[in-house]
């Protein structure tokens, strides 16, 4: 089976399959109880985004969400940003996790896997004892609701209870993945002045020990509010962190507290009160502080996960994340379907290439997550999981980071499984969540997202503001969602919102991405219309690896973009103009990865460096990473720069040359 052509027709869900999914359920439940009939997927969808407040209703009512009190009204106003949601209700998002396991105490909650740790299982009653061990320790340090709360933690089964402890009291949740530097941690978390972290002395990664101590104290040194720190001697049992403020191992904060009574007190909370802090990539600054609140995060999880993922109570689902990537809390999320979920950290590819086929068949995953870059990984390495490992317990695929191609997804049906649901989804940090996704009772053709979410008034404007179909144009959302960001941390009068999302089309959010939708509802994502750098599907900002750069001696100025392969891979060149008196060679070219490596993370590191005569700016002294981008990839330079915009008309001339000698950009030319 070879089919790799944009469109083609791949799978198309059995009559028997289609019927017993959770959407086709929620369907009947909406024409049997609330007397709507929908014929297919899209009017649903129609319904949907035209009748808002009924639509939310039934999510609310369908999953019995556990409030406190009523809510006054869905939705106080269309106006974004500033939409409310369901005000007057009292929620708590880590209750709604825990109620998954209700009644099924002994069944397992969490598969976790390391190259640290032998595989172990935690159930749901282990799971919700231990999370509430933990929120009553924090209590007892005095974290009250509002407080911050931040981790430094790897992507193991302690995280997720400290997060899921976190927000049960309330307090406010924020994550760093361990292979960040110390700056890129410090540039996020000093944001929000944190009272109580949480520090993992390290990890490993294909094997090799990464000792992180020394990051964690500059990130403690550098956080003044910090009070209290709890520690995990993960990496070495004997580890010694030396902070300057009070510290308590994990295992004490656990066991002072084991055996909390079984009425615990879940803090709930009206719809304005932050649950945790997401970071942007700092394309242009500092990371964004993106603020969400309980009630959208758990109202568009139950919608989301339950429809578009088709998970609930018998599903097991496993996708390969950091805890510094927005999947970590969406795979956590799934819990508040009853799902079991799988945690593994470490190398994807070590020892063996297939490791994750392998984790995931162990566990009798029904879903396996991954980002196309990945995928390109297994393609390149001819890795055949049909053949090597028991696929039968997989139902679907869910692909996210970065736009999958054709072959991406016909790789599956070759290599993996006929009869296999194949997902591709788009959304993003600014949600948790997905814009465009999966839909299980709709066929999935190649290359191609299948359809706009429920509740999601997504829609292709071009640069005047009007819809597209059919044509490539700005990816847009048209009302309010539930999970959009509260607000940007310590940002008056919401100014950096309002100049991230609507600067382009007025009271529209504007997502940053390329997309086009076709005349049937399939979507196709073409990559972020901004600065954005896309490493290997997570993102990253380009004004990080500059805050690195700029720190260096040797280096005048600096520019770097990420280009898109069409089979789903990436390039990112870094181009430099040293420093006067400065030679460009080996040595520099080490420095700057050495630097990268260690302050940011090895995402940050390029694929290759180059030194060039200038860096091209616009009159407004911004850097001209977009035309750059466009013209490495073929576009000619009077189509993306007028001589009038650049401070130096002549600094583009480096580049149109390289981007038409250089064998490197061969397979970006068109």
């Amino acid at each position: 089976m070879t089919v790799t052509a944009e469109g083609d027709l791949l799978w198309t869900p059995s009559a028997a399959f289609a019927a017993q999914t959770n959407i086709a359920q929620f369907m009947k439940w909406l024409r049997d109880e609330r007397g709507h009939a929908f014929a297919d997927y899209e009017a649903l969808r129609r319904w949907s985004v035209t009748e808002t407040e009924p639509f939310w209703a039934a999510i609310w009512d369908y999953f019995a969400v556990e409030s406190s009190r009523p809510y006054d009204r869905v939705l106080t106003s269309s106006i974004m940003p500033g939409a409310r949601w369901f005000p007057g209700s009292l929620v708590n998002y880590a209750e709604h996790v825990l109620r998954g396991g209700r009644g099924r105490g002994e069944r397992i909650a969490i598969h976790h896997r390391s190259e640290l740790r032998a595989p172990a299982d935690v159930t749901w009653a282990e799971l919700t004892a231990r999370v509430h061990a933990v929120a009553s320790g924090l209590r007892e340090l005095g974290i009250v609701p509002g407080d911050r709360i931040v981790s430094y933690m790897p992507n193991i089964v302690e995280t997720v209870i400290a997060m899921l402890a976190t927000t049960a009291i309330g307090a406010v949740w924020s994550s760093a993945a361990p292979e960040f530097g110390a700056g890129a941690v410090i540039d996020r978390f000093a944001q929000i002045r944190p009272r109580l972290g949480f520090f993992a002395d390290g990890y490993t990664y294909a094997g090799k020990e990464l000792d992180r101590t020394s990051e964690a104290r500059a990130i403690v040194a550098a956080l003044p509010t910090l009070e209290h720190a709890i520690v995990l001697p993960y990496l070495n049992p004997d580890a010694r962190f030396g902070f300057s403020i009070p510290e308590m191992t994990w295992a004490q904060l656990e066991a002072s507290n084991a055996g909390v009574p079984a009425d615990f007190h879940y803090e709930r909370v009206p719809e304005d009160h932050p649950l945790w802090v997401l970071f942007t990539s700092g394309t242009t600054g500092l990371p964004k502080a993106i603020v969400h609140g309980h009630i959208g995060i758990i109202i568009e999880t139950l919608k989301n996960l339950a429809f578009h993922m088709n998970l609930g109570p018998e599903s097991t689902m496993f996708f390969y994340s950091t805890t510094g990537w927005m999947m970590w809390n969406l795979l956590v999320n799934a819990m508040m379907l009853g799902t079991k979920i799988v945690l593994y950290d470490g190398h994807p590819a070590y020892p063996e290439p297939d490791l994750l086929w392998t984790l995931a068949a162990n566990a009798r995953a029904t879903q396996f997550g991954a980002s196309p870059a990945y995928v390109q990984m297994m393609r390149q390495r001819g890795v055949c999981p049909r053949l090597t490992h028991d696929v039968s317990s997989f139902e679907s695929i869910l692909l996210s980071g970065s736009p999958a191609t054709a072959e991406t997804i016909a790789w599956f049906y070759q290599d993996v499984k006929a009869d296999l649901w194949v997902t591709s989804q788009s959304g993003g940090t600014e949600f948790c969540s997905g814009l465009v996704g999966a839909v299980p009772i709709l066929p999935v053709y190649a290359g191609e997202i299948q359809a706009r979410g429920l509740g999601m008034d997504v829609q292709v404007f071009d640069d005047a503001g009007a819809p597209l179909i059919g044509e490539i144009g700005e990816l847009v959302l048209t009302t309010p969602a539930p999970s959009m960001p509260l607000r940007f941390w310590d940002d008056p009068g919401n100014e950096r919102y309002l100049a991230a999302y609507f600067d382009r089309y007025p009271g529209v959010w504007r997502h940053g991405d390329f997309m086009k939708i076709n005349e049937r509802g399939g979507c196709y994502v073409y990559g972020r219309s901004d600065a954005t750098l896309n490493r290997f599907g997570v993102r990253i900002g380009s004004a990080e690896v500059y805050r690195v750069l700029d720190e260096m001696p040797q280096i005048a100025e600096s520019l770097i973009v990420c280009l898109e392969l069409p089979d789903g891979g990436f390039y990112m060149p870094l181009f430099v103009k040293p420093a006067p008196h400065q030679t460009f060679g080996a040595d520099m070219q080490a420095a700057i990865v050495t630097s990268l490596r260690t302050q940011c993370s090895p995402r940050h590191v390029p694929d290759a460096i180059f030194a060039v005569p200038a860096i091209p700016y616009t009159r407004s002294a911004k850097k001209m990473e977009i035309p750059i981008r466009r013209i490495l990839t073929g576009s000619a330079a009077a189509e993306v720069a007028s001589p009038e915009m650049l401070a130096d008309p002549a600094s583009l001339d480096w580049y149109i040359a390289f981007a038409a000698e250089a064998p490197e950009l061969a397979p970006f030319r068109t």
